[in-house]
């Protein structure tokens, strides 16, 4: 086979997951994969997400491809270079290694002299047609928009490519080529329900800083409703999931679109309950109300913060009591809630953070996840922070995550003040159902005041 698609995420790598254990396929991969066997060139997808890197390189060398195709983000980078490094070697042929993915965009250089020959930069599907095309068949490439690679030593970054606008004209994920039961089981093994995912739209029309848009940029184009509800439908005929996680990142950004989903998933029989991320101000009444009939189980209301502060700082463009308010109607309704919130923002102070504890408490989501403020490269939070990094380390070996800068407080006091929010939010829902839980809480928050005394 000549051309190869993986990437480098190993679950038994990441210690955090296996606890959680709730993975999800490469959806992003198995789009390309898909896109390149529309258009007659074949392609093996190895997906290592339940195996090791030692058995993905066993079957690199069985196969012996020309071309690896090889998703990088975030979280895989550190292994992506390392596995592009054993490959570009005698003993498995010295293939072409082609990278895609978010992480790309904005480190092209490091990338390119890490081992990488092409870089796709942007949506992958034509740009890697037609780079696989040429490079198979000893074409020009230099004229194929969307790529960067090495001349001389020298970088070379060819002019961006055009996105898609009608997304019906891509093929639906190339599911077939990977092992989809064992994440079915693995979820139903788990948490009790299988879980799968599908993708409605590209791009995000709205402008927070710290949110990267580096692969479809900031734009709205959507899938049509029909087209969706038949995946759907495929899905549940084929896989039988129990439920479907819409990756989109404002799954009611148009009303109008969710009015003919509506229609579609009822008149092809397709509901599947199903949960989505959205904004508070694309909720209301009515909307809530469809997504309830239609099997929304739950609903992920992003916020950020509890300090209006904040979420002007970040650009978010809403107001915390809309997103309150939200929360709490979802509630009501009985559909469940979810929360993201980020602490450490630049600017953010104690004040700052007791607001977030006190909008925990009030709008009471079901559930909710902290992060501590990271840039990104390419965002703005990133070109806002620049300046102020205190901490950067090795390129090769750490990701945009491990990069710090001057905050308000210490790096360590907004880990003792995740600790505080938890606790004091978890000590607030126990109060009056669990006592001995409830004090275990209040007293590991008073600890946490303390330790963030100490390490302001």
């Amino acid at each position: 086979m000549s051309i190869l698609f993986t990437h480098a995420y190993y679950l038994s790598d990441d210690p955090k997951e296996q606890k959680i254990m709730k993975p999800y396929p490469p959806l992003g991969l198995l789009y390309v994969s898909a896109y390149l066997k529309s258009k007659k060139l074949d392609n093996l997808v190895f997906d290592t997400t339940f195996t090791s890197q030692d058995e993905q390189l066993q079957y690199i060398l069985n196969e012996q491809p020309k071309i690896i195709c090889i998703y990088t983000n975030l979280m895989t980078k550190i292994e992506v270079i390392k596995l592009i490094k054993i490959v570009k070697t005698t003993s498995f042929g010295f293939p072409k290694i082609i990278l895609g993915g978010p992480d790309v965009s904005y480190n092209i250089e490091n990338y390119l002299k890490s081992g990488a020959d092409f870089l796709v930069i942007g949506e992958g599907e034509e740009t890697t047609h037609e780079l696989c095309d040429a490079v198979l068949q000893n074409k020009e490439f230099s004229t194929i928009n969307g790529i960067a690679f090495l001349e001389n030593n020298s970088v070379i970054q060819t002019p961006s490519r055009k996105k898609f606008k009608e997304l019906d004209e891509l093929p639906l994920p190339n599911r077939e080529a990977i092992n989809m039961q064992i994440y079915l089981d693995t979820w139903k093994k788990n948490h009790g329900q299988s879980s799968m995912t599908i993708s409605t739209q590209r791009g995000c029309p709205y402008t927070c800083k710290w949110c990267s848009t580096a692969v479809y940029g900031q734009s709205y184009r959507r899938r049509p409703a029909e087209q969706v509800a038949a995946e759907m439908k495929m899905l549940k005929e084929k896989y039988h999931p129990d439920a479907i996680w819409f990756v989109d990142d404002v799954f009611t950004v148009s009303h109008k679109w969710l009015l003919n989903f509506k229609e579609e998933v009822v008149k092809q029989e397709a509901l599947i309950p199903f949960e989505c991320i959205t904004r508070a101000e694309r909720l209301n009444d009515e909307i809530l109300a469809i997504l309830k009939e239609i099997g929304c189980f739950r609903i992920w209301i992003g916020a950020e913060s509890g300090s209006q502060k904040i979420i002007d700082l970040m650009d978010r463009r809403v107001d915390v009591n809309v997103v309150k308010e939200a929360i709490q109607k979802t509630n009501k309704l009985g559909i469940e809630t979810g929360t993201f919130i980020m602490l450490g923002y630049p600017g953010e102070t104690e004040k700052d953070i007791m607001e977030t504890i006190h909008y925990l408490k009030e709008a009471n989501p079901t559930h909710y996840t902290i992060t501590i403020a990271y840039p990104i490269k390419g965002t703005s939070l990133y070109n806002e922070i620049e300046s102020k990094i205190t901490n950067a380390p090795d390129w090769e070996t750490s990701t945009d995550r491990d990069i710090d800068f001057k905050r308000t407080y210490s790096r360590k006091f907004y880990d003792y003040a995740v600790s505080k929010v938890v606790n004091e939010v978890e000590f607030y829902k126990k109060r009056n159902s669990n006592i001995t839980q409830a004090i275990k809480h209040k007293t590991k928050a008073f600890l946490a005041s303390g330790l963030m005394i100490l390490n302001r």
